[in-house]
């Protein structure tokens, strides 16, 4: 199992720089951040942009992968998106993971001012978002007429550093997405079911990650993929306790989910109160 934990955009370089320098000398196999506008009860305290953040984050360190967990498509168009993913491509020396999901109805889709997606338009937009970007991310020039999106012979050149592209770790758990994952990601991503007050203790969390992974596989073999070509990435903390109050904890829950086929596990960066809230010294301990 490889480990990756996520970093929030929320400290200005001076202070964030050593936070993902002490991510990569803690031996994490990859390091993400979020990608919001604003974000839930943080939405009128610090944070910075994903990507600026990111290219940062690639310069300060050497090894480990870095990514967004998730990109939104909802302030987004897939052909100037495509130029920065390069670039960071480029600035990381292949070490970019590009997470991407289909966005929400919150901050992010309201701070623009317009009309807010129905749920059925954002699943719709969702594959052609990442359908273009897919082409974009491999062919030096693409041209594109879609419903929502569209690209006149646009220009990626150089191109990815990794080939054929970048890695895809497409977030879905509905039928629309989970096809576009089977057909298109390198990463499947959950957060586990979004219907629980707390945080589901290990037992109850594999078992509806479990249920998510069976639909995958439906979803691959729809596909004519081989189900086993698909990472399965766990990002732990909203939805799925991250089990970090000890090192017994975390390895029995981390165990869990590899025991059901989980590939990756994601545990946040601890913060001192708040979301994410836990224990430095024991995170440290974990995962030294």
């Amino acid at each position: 199992m490889r480990f990756g934990v996520v970093i929030l955009p929320e400290w200005r370089w001076s202070d964030a720089a050593a936070v993902w320098r002490e991510a990569e000398d803690l031996r994490f196999d990859h390091a993400w951040t979020y990608d919001h506008l604003a974000w839930r009860t943080m939405r009128d305290e610090p944070w910075f942009a994903a990507i600026p953040t990111l290219t940062a984050a690639a310069a300060a360190t050497s090894r480990v992968r870095l990514g967004t967990l998730v990109a939104s498509i909802t302030f987004r168009h897939p052909v100037p998106f495509a130029k920065e993913l390069v670039a960071l491509d480029d600035i990381s020396n292949g070490r970019l993971t590009l997470g991407i999901g289909a966005g929400g109805s919150g901050y992010d889709a309201l701070m623009l001012g317009g009309p807010v997606w129905t749920t059925r338009e954002r699943g719709e937009r969702f594959v052609e978002f990442v359908e273009l970007l897919d082409r974009l991310l491999r062919r030096p020039a693409v041209s594109y007429a879609g419903r929502y999106y569209a690209a006149d012979e646009a220009r990626t050149y150089p191109g990815c550093v990794q080939q054929p592209r970048i890695p895809l770790a497409i977030a879905a758990t509905g039928p629309t997405g989970l096809a576009l994952a089977a057909r298109l990601a390198d990463v499947w991503v959950t957060t586990g079911p979004r219907s629980s007050p707390t945080p589901l203790a290990p037992e109850e969390g594999t078992s509806a990650v479990r249920t998510q992974m069976a639909r995958l596989d439906d979803a691959c073999a729809a596909a004519g993929r081989d189900p086993s070509t698909l990472r399965r990435l766990v990002l732990t903390g909203p939805e799925l306790d991250p089990s970090l109050s000890s090192v017994g904890a975390f390895e029995h829950g981390a165990g869990a989910y590899a025991a059901i086929g989980v590939t990756d596990y994601v545990v946040h960066w601890p913060r001192a109160s708040g979301p994410f809230a836990a224990d430095r010294e024991m995170f440290e301990r974990i995962f030294s």
